[in-house]
């Protein structure tokens, strides 16, 4: 699908150069318009922890021809330990890998974020511009044009904007009426980093749990480099503030949380003054019942971030830029048709994903007692003892994103 000889391409300026901007800039190249990608970071952001694709996550990347592209730099992670404060497996949930149901808690499809975004920029670095070191500071909307005010302070003059910028998005801030707080918060802070890989570091990742609703998980994605995330169940404004503090001040708080946990805790908390980043932040669903005013519309984690206990936060991203794109494309004479077709296709399947994130269910998982931590982990080793994660997950009739069914192809692509 491209646009025809009587409908002019579009002028679209995406926000936000990560997953969901880069498949927007795919698809929407592929429809024939005129992309612009602007990315605050001063270099494509290619870093970043292990991700991973489910449900019409998977499909949505075989439409866009890169499914090898994404098989060929797969993490290998064979399943999920669960280890006591000493390091040894108390239980083992193993990926599916039949090909049938759903996923359990490690992916058949596992990559490291930078690879993914690497993919996606090498397929559309050609076709889209891309800007770096360069924000959308703020907008002014007109009947035939939107006017992007950037950081730099220069403006520019668009048919549409959107804001993939994230989570933290500054387009929705702005879209949004003064005083509404997007956010659903679960009550849960997560740090991450990396540190040098050694001998033990095996392919399965391990979880150590630790009383007082902590929470330490390792992953290696490579040869030489090992992923340490440290989570915890805390409601406090200094948790929810320490986030936006200087790096230093993120790193004391986490050590000083986790200092008494054992298990390989000093080794974890010594390697953060060596990791090539280090990243902080609270879980949150981003819940908003509007996506669009006019020529700019939000998308991935501005528009319905469902937070990383989803296992649905790449694959959605992918999902909303696929409807989109597609609306945009069927329809780029008539924006407000398609804007609000696509918050009608994609508002059942952001509420499904987001409807997957419990916090009772979570709670369970972070125990503040190390008693609870003991009936925790034999259920656990019971029912792997029985294959019933494995069995559950073979049998199961669909993933995480439910029946929901992906729309038909934004547009045509050569390797689809």
């Amino acid at each position: 699908m491209t646009i025809g000889s009587r409908a002019r391409p579009l002028r679209i300026l995406v926000a936000g150069g990560g997953i969901a901007g880069q498949a927007l800039a795919f698809w929407l190249t592929r429809g024939g318009h005129q992309v612009t990608v602007v990315e605050r970071f001063p270099a494509l952001r290619a870093a970043g922890a292990q991700v991973d694709l489910r449900g019409q996550g998977i499909e949505a990347v075989k439409r866009m021809g890169l499914l090898d592209a994404v098989r060929s730099k797969l993490v290998d992670e064979a399943g999920v330990a669960f280890l006591n404060s000493r390091g040894k497996a108390r239980a083992t949930i193993m990926a599916n890998t039949s090909g049938r149901g759903r996923q359990t808690l490690t992916s058949e499809y596992e990559i490291m974020r930078g690879d993914l975004v690497r993919i996606l920029y090498d397929v559309t670095k050609d076709d889209a511009e891309y800007v770096f070191g360069k924000g959308v500071d703020g907008f002014e909307q007109e009947p035939h044009r939107v006017i992007a005010r950037f950081s730099d302070g220069s403006s520019g003059e668009f048919d549409l904007l959107i804001g993939a910028d994230g989570q933290g998005s500054r387009i929705r801030r702005t879209l949004l009426p003064q005083g509404c707080d997007p956010y659903w918060r679960v009550g849960i802070h997560m740090a991450y980093w990396f540190v040098p890989r050694i001998a033990s570091d095996s392919s399965i990742r391990d979880t150590c749990m630790v009383p007082g609703g902590r929470q330490i998980m390792r992953r290696s994605h490579n040869a030489t480099e090992t992923q340490v995330y440290f989570v915890i169940r805390e409601e406090s404004e200094e948790a929810s503030a320490i986030h936006r503090a200087p790096v230093e001040r993120q790193q004391e708080f986490w050590a000083a949380r986790f200092r008494d946990a054992g298990w390989q805790t000093e080794r974890f908390i010594n390697g953060m003054k060596t990791s090539p980043f280090f990243y902080s932040q609270e879980i949150v669903q981003v819940r908003t019942n509007m996506w669009s005013t006019g020529r700019v519309v939000l998308a991935g984690d501005a528009a319905h971030c469902a937070s990383p206990y989803s296992g649905m936060g790449t694959s959605g991203g992918l999902v909303g830029a696929h409807v989109l794109a597609g609306e945009i494309n069927r329809h780029p004479g008539d924006l407000p048709t398609a804007l609000a077709n696509y918050d009608r296709v994609l508002r059942p399947f952001a509420d499904e994903i987001q409807g997957q994130v419990n916090p009772r269910l979570l709670r369970l998982g972070m125990p503040m007692t190390q008693r609870a931590i003991d009936v925790f982990q034999a259920t656990t080793a019971l029912a792997c003892f029985l294959h019933v994660p494995d069995l559950a997950a073979r049998l199961s009739k669909e993933d995480r994103g439910g029946n929901w069914q992906l729309p038909e192809n934004p547009a045509p692509t050569s390797a689809a």
